[in-house]
């Protein structure tokens, strides 16, 4: 190692440090060890360049060990992506550029959203999957325009998770040889030694699942650390996965020590650290000039590689014309108007249908309108109506195919999605039973977090799964996605609804979308209409002067409909509104709100095959929920409608029941 080299690897520890020490919360451990390792990652082997963070053929780098940010952040400001030596002193703060776990769409540079430990993992996973599908589709001989390659960086903490086997397996059996997994082996966790957890040999482990393995035994030897890297590029076939055995801590008195990894090291021992490292103890955040200009320097040649690229494509645009405009079509935003007065988009028959069958009728219209639709299902595409017909599958052998075979990996599979649609030029999706929707919260909150529009199809909606019992019968997970903020949670009503549903989640730009459908078939409803893009909305008026509303979603709205017309030959005229998404209900206008639920009927019953919790906000303390109490049970679905209650007869008692 260079003595300019030593300084630079040097200039990220004692950043790092400096920043943790300052905010007086953060993770230094790792950003002490790892240092190398990143170093020679980013100025040696990845093509990037600071002043275009968003060149569409860069290098991908995802931190899964998102507690390590100071480190990332210090990259980024020696790389001259922005951030500021202030930014740097700002770390962790109210509103900073540096928040305590890296943010897309927060910080420059920051290509995910990672706190979870092992969702970068599968972010990486994605992304390796959306290079190699491009570069299938888009190259040609002698034009590689899509030839870049996906690093992550994890720890020992990452590879516990089960998300992370998950998604390597997939990577495993894709053949994804752009990615290359970057373990930083500290054996440290918060609580100790990982000898006390974790003993098991990773390196066979993530073998079996089909990765090229290579070990570095000495995480502050650059070359080695070259040379594994070069290794890990030489092979095509397999996706590889290097371990770096590195010192947690490095340098400071807390070397080794499971007291480095989450909390700051302490004054006195950031200034024994700087000696230890030949910085100046006497100063903070002071990155000499020479430093400054090797991380320029270095910066210039990814300025010089996008620019030979940009040459590459606009020779390529030239000579190929025809995919230069499918091109621009992958990478641009649907033409929500076109689809909008598409009539054909909009049509739907008259026959009772599950809207399960109803989306994947659609899903297989939009195919041929958003080419860079791609998805498929947990080993359940069958039953969600999910696979695209004519489209292939997405394997090592073909990577042009658009359906995805995630296997039986929810977790992993919402990760990979996430990491489609972060790479750019790709539109995802993926489905599985609702009630499972429980194995992948924790990565839709990340795509509501980073505003990335992944489209969930999920399917068996309800107690009308029937036979499979509670334990397939989603009861509270409506509850739990709506409680989520920037999420639309849509269950249509029938094949309209479900028409606006996928409108919705095709067309948005900033939210993701949880389709909610149903596995039985349901009646079309013959005033249900393109109003549900307003998310509740009047689907049949009162008779007579308006005694009383009626709320549903889903196959319960058919059941509110018949129940107005029992209690309409009593003279009791209540309204039915369907309301298949709250989160854009509640965005209306006040006027609208007030037009669909009035103040001043307060006579109001709710009905949904599920838990009541939530619609409190629409029924008040005077209305009624005819709602799940409990879980479900094993039998038919349309016996256990009748068992729970939910038919007209129970709705209008009910109802009534709220007038006495």
């Amino acid at each position: 190692m260079s003595n300019i080299e030593t300084m630079c690897v040097n200039a990220i520890r004692v950043l790092s440090a400096d920043a943790i020490q300052k905010a007086k919360s953060g993770h230094p451990g790792m950003p002490l060890g790892a240092a190398p390792l990143a170093y020679e990652l980013w100025a040696h082997h990845m093509n990037h360049n600071p002043k275009n963070p968003n060149w569409i053929n860069r290098d991908r780098f995802i931190l899964s060990s998102g507690h390590a940010s100071a480190m990332l952040y210090s990259l980024l400001h020696l790389f001259g992506y922005g951030l500021t030596i202030d930014d740097m002193k700002d770390f962790r703060q109210d509103g900073s550029l540096t928040p305590g776990h890296p943010e897309y769409g927060r910080t420059i540079g920051v290509e995910g959203t990672t706190g979870p430990l092992g969702s970068g993992i599968g972010l990486g996973v994605g992304m390796a999957m959306a290079e190699a599908h491009l570069a299938t589709k888009f190259n040609k001989p002698d034009y590689p325009i899509v030839n870049h390659y996906t690093f992550v960086v994890c720890g020992d903490g990452c590879l516990m998770e089960g998300i992370s086997s998950e998604a390597l397996s997939l990577a495993g059996n894709l053949g994804l040889g752009k990615l290359i997994v970057i373990y930083d082996s500290n054996r440290i966790s918060i609580e100790g030694s990982t000898d006390i957890t974790f003993t098991e040999n990773v390196q066979q482990r993530v073998a079996a699942f089909g990765f090229q393995t290579i070990t570095v035994e000495d995480g502050n030897n650059l070359e080695e650390i070259d040379a594994a890297i070069a290794e890990a590029k030489l092979d095509t076939t397999r996706p590889s996965f290097i371990t770096v055995k590195t010192e947690i801590g490095y340098g400071s008195p807390k070397q080794g020590l499971a007291s480095s990894h989450g909390e700051p090291l302490g004054e006195e021992n950031v200034i024994a650290l700087k000696k230890k490292l030949n910085w100046n103890p006497d100063t903070t955040f002071d990155i000499p000039d020479k430093v400054y200009e090797h991380y320029n320097n270095l910066a210039k040649q990814g300025a010089a590689a996008e620019e030979k690229w940009n040459s590459l494509f606009a020779e390529y645009a030239a000579k190929f014309p025809e995919d230069k405009k499918l091109w621009d079509k992958y990478n641009s935003d649907i033409d929500a108007e076109k689809l909008f007065n598409d009539e054909k988009f909009w049509s739907t028959s008259d026959k009772v249908e599950a809207t399960r069958s109803t989306s994947g009728n659609i899903l297989n219209y939009l195919k041929d309108i958003v080419p860079n639709l791609i998805g498929g299902s947990a080993d359940l595409g069958p039953s969600n109506k999910t696979i695209m017909k004519g489209e292939g599958d997405f394997s090592k052998d073909n990577y042009c195919g658009r359906n995805v075979h995630f296997g039986i990996r929810e977790m992993a599979m919402a990760a990979v999605c996430n990491g489609l649609i972060l790479h750019g030029g790709i539109r995802p999706y993926c489905a599985t039973f609702f009630v499972f929707s429980d194995y992948l919260k924790p990565i839709i909150r990340l795509s509501s977090l980073m505003k990335v529009p992944v489209i969930y199809v999920f399917t068996h909606d309800s107690i009308g799964v029937g036979e499979d019992g509670p334990t397939h019968q989603p009861i509270e997970q409506l509850a739990m996605l709506r409680s989520q903020p920037n999420l639309n949670v849509f269950r249509p009503a029938d094949a309209k609804e479900t028409a606006v549903g996928w409108y919705l989640a095709i067309t948005s730009k900033e939210t993701p979308t949880a389709l909610i459908l149903t596995r039985q078939n349901i009646p079309q409803l013959a005033n249900s209409s393109r109003e549900a893009l307003k998310g509740g909305y009047i689907i049949s008026e009162a008779a007579g002067d308006l005694q009383g509303i009626l709320i549903a979603t889903g196959s319960e709205v058919s059941i509110a409909v018949d129940a107005q017309a029992e209690l309409a030959k009593e003279n009791i005229f209540v309204r039915v509104v369907s309301m298949p998404c709250m989160e854009i209900f509640d965005k209306q206008s006040d006027e609208y709100k007030e037009s669909v639920l009035p103040k001043k009927i307060r006579a109001r019953v709710a009905i949904e095959a599920a838990s009541d919790f939530g619609w409190q906000k629409y029924i008040g303390l005077d209305g009624a929920a005819v709602t799940m109490k409990g879980f479900g049970a094993s039998a038919p679905g349309s016996v256990l409608f009748k068992k729970f209650g939910f038919t007209k007869e129970n709705v209008v008692s009910a109802f009534k029941n709220l007038a006495r």
